[in-house]
């Protein structure tokens, strides 16, 4: 069990990320709250890859916040410390590139070269875009659309170094399940 002192960080993060993404939606029909999201990453982490290492699940928590909010990374130095900090900017896509497909192609340039944490997280986020995508998926993908982000995804995770055969399992059935 985590001391007082790391649930009290982690809990941090959480009420840090709820601020953050407070105005922000889903894609799906529901428009579920955002926050749900990071929350999922950092459960599955914990719950299915066993993973207990605070700058992970609080890296986890708050790696969306430099891509889709106001945060910078100075911010989550002074807030979470520099590790936390960098964990989140490696998962990071560039928004200074307007090209998407630009975008996804530097994930699958950038995945063989990221930390453990940050290939942990980032392999949390897809297993968990996958099952966002099987159950509530955004209200305007076709087919189509679904399946060739379960094939991107599924290339940036191969891409990334090997860091927990639970997570890659849970990865791979989120994968198989999805293309049913």
């Amino acid at each position: 069990m985590k001391s007082k002192n790391e649930l009290g960080e982690l809990i941090r993060a959480v009420h840090f990320a709820a601020d953050k993404h407070r105005m922000q939606r889903r894609k799906d029909v529901e428009a579920s709250p955002y926050i749900n999201h990071p929350i999922a990453v950092a459960h599955l982490l914990s719950e299915e890859g066993g993973v207990s290492d605070l700058i992970t699940l609080q890296a986890a928590i708050l790696h969306d916040t430099i891509e889709d909010t106001n945060t910078s990374h100075d911010e989550l130095v002074r807030s979470f410390g520099r590790d936390v900090a960098d964990v989140v900017l490696e998962v990071t896509d560039d928004k200074s590139i307007p090209d998407r497909v630009e975008r996804k192609r530097l994930q699958l340039v950038n995945a063989p070269k990221k930390s453990a944490r940050a290939a942990l997280v980032k392999l949390a986020d897809k297993t968990c875009n996958l099952r966002d995508i099987r159950a509530t998926p955004p209200a305007n993908w076709s087919l189509e659309r679904k399946r060739e982000y379960f094939e991107w995804a599924k290339k940036v995770v191969d891409a990334l170094p090997a860091v927990s055969a639970p997570m890659l399992m849970a990865f791979n059935a989120s994968f198989e399940l999805a293309l049913e």
